[in-house]
C-alpha cells in the first residue's frame, strides 16, 4: 500500500491507498516541534482506528512546504517503516513541464496539484488551493504548469483581522441573509465570504484573458466547498487533489522503473 502524505503549514493530509483506491485520508495539525515518533504515535493510532497494518506500507511518498516537517517525514519512513520516501521537487519526473524563472521556487503542492487536474480535468486549467495561502495555478492544455498567484489564505486573513481589531469577534463562515450586512456578525460573514468569492472570480477573469481562452476552474483544499457556493466562476471541487496528484506521480515513477 502507498502512504501519500501532503504537508502544508496548517495541515497535513495524509492517505493510504491500495492500489488506485484511496482506503482512508486524514487530516492533521501541522506541528514542526513533534518529533517523528510523536507522528508515527499518531499515524499508528489512526491506522489501528482503520484496521491498517503499518507492515502493508510498501511505499512513502510526500509533498511538503514546510521542510523542518519534510525532513521529519523523512526520518519516518527509513525509521518505522523501512522505506525511502519519494520527495516531490521541481526536478521530480511529474509528467508536466514547469514554465516558472525559478522552477525550485514552485511549491511542491502546487505542482501536484497541477499533475492530479490535468490527468482528471484535462484541457486549459486554473487550480484554486485554499489553504495557509490561496494560490491559484494554471496548467496548459499539454500540460505545462505556467505559473500563478498566491494570496493571504482565509483563515489567516480572519486571525489576522481579529488579533487587531479590538471589537470584532470570531465568527462562524456562515452564509448571512444579507450581502449588505445588518449587524456585525453579518457584516463579517459579507466581507469574508464574498470578499474571498470576488476575489477568485477577479483573478480567474484576469489570467483567462492572459491565457486567451476560458480555462476550467478546479478549487481544492479545506475552504473550497464553502468559498465555491459563492463563487461564479469555479467549476469543479475535489478536495482529495492532492493526494490524487501524489498517487499518480508515485505510479509514474513506478512505471519508468518497470
Amino acid at each position: 500500500m502507498l502512504f501519500a502524505i501532503d504537508c502544508g503549514n496548517t495541515h497535513i493530509v495524509a492517505g493510504i491507498y491500495d492500489e488506485s483506491k484511496l482506503v482512508r485520508y486524514w487530516r492533521l495539525g501541522s506541528d514542526i516541534k513533534k518529533t517523528e515518533d510523536e507522528y508515527m504515535a499518531t499515524f499508528c493510532e489512526l491506522f489501528r482506528s482503520e484496521q491498517i497494518e503499518a507492515e502493508s506500507i510498501d511505499a512513502m511518498i510526500i509533498a511538503s512546504v514546510v521542510p523542518d516537517i519534510t525532513f521529519v517525514m523523512n526520518k519516518l519512513a527509513r525509521k518505522y517503516l523501512q522505506l525511502k520516501p519519494t520527495i516531490v521537487g521541481s526536478r521530480t519526473d511529474t509528467g508536466i513541464t514547469i514554465d516558472y524563472d525559478y522552477p525550485e521556487e514552485v511549491g511542491a503542492d502546487r505542482i501536484v496539484n497541477a499533475v492530479a487536474a490535468h490527468r482528471i480535468y484535462g484541457g486549459c486549467l486554473i487550480v484554486v488551493d485554499f489553504g495557509t495561502a490561496t494560490t491559484f495555478d494554471c496548467v496548459s492544455e499539454d500540460g505545462c504548469y505556467l505559473g500563478g498567484a498566491i494570496a493571504p489564505g482565509i483563515e489567516i486573513s480572519k486571525r489576522a483581522l481579529f488579533e487587531h481589531a479590538a471589537k470584532l469577534a470570531n465568527i462562524p463562515l456562515e452564509r448571512p441573509e444579507h450581502v449588505i450586512g445588518k449587524n456585525t456578525t453579518e457584516s463579517l460573514q459579507s466581507g469574508i465570504l464574498w470578499g474571498f468569492a470576488s476575489q477568485v472570480d477577479g483573478i480567474v477573469a484576469r489570467m483567462s484573458e492572459e491565457l486567451a481562452q476560458k480555462p476550467r476552474v478546479i478549487a481544492t483544499g479545506g475552504l473550497a466547498r464553502i468559498i465555491s457556493a459563492y463563487s461564479e466562476s469555479i467549476d469543479s471541487v475535489n478536495p482529495l487533489l492532492t493526494l490524487e496528484g501524489l498517487r499518480f506521480i508515485y505510479e509514474r515513477g513506478m512505471a519508468a522503473v518497470e
